[in-house]
């Protein structure tokens, strides 16, 4: 088990775009890629704001991954 750490952008409009590993788990680099997939795939968010407007904001996400035995 684990966690991948993830960051990404939450763009004016609610998409979620350039989305990076900031730390991942070491001896599984696959979860990482799930990690990254599962969060290209979500819904929009609700944009940050700055004095009312909406704006551009980074995110940061942990992700736990646990095994199944």
């Amino acid at each position: 088990q684990g966690k991948c750490y993830m960051q990404f952008v939450v763009r004016k409009d609610g998409e979620i775009s350039n989305v990076k590993v900031i730390r991942g788990i070491n001896d599984y680099p696959e979860f990482s890629q799930e990690a990254t997939r599962v969060i290209k795939m979500m819904p929009k968010w609700q944009p940050g704001k700055d004095k009312g407007r909406a704006v551009d904001s980074y995110f940061q996400l942990p992700i736990q991954f646990k095994f199944e035995e």
